[in-house]
């Protein structure tokens, strides 16, 4: 298995590989997932004081904040897959 990296944003990568989800910040559930990372010491935040477009939670519950539309970010990681199946 090979690692599979994206990029959500000003030249922060994350594995592919560990992705669960990638939502946008608007409805209440999940601002209370971004509000439980925080609390718990798993947020994540790359979005260098930009406005959070895209919330990445990964699979060791971890929740990455993103100034990157998740259109985007969900375009590169299935431009990445289609690259790597070539």
């Amino acid at each position: 298995m090979s690692i599979k990296l994206i990029n959500i944003g000003f030249g922060n990568i994350v594995s592919a590989n560990r992705i669960i989800a990638i939502v946008s910040p608007e409805s209440a559930p999940i601002k209370r997932i971004i509000q439980e990372g925080r609390e718990r010491n798993m947020l994540i935040d790359a979005t260098y004081g930009r406005r959070t477009r895209a919330v990445v939670i990964v699979d060791s519950d971890h929740v990455i904040l993103s100034a990157v539309q998740p259109e985007t970010v969900a375009q590169r990681l299935t431009t990445k897959e289609e690259n790597d199946d070539d």
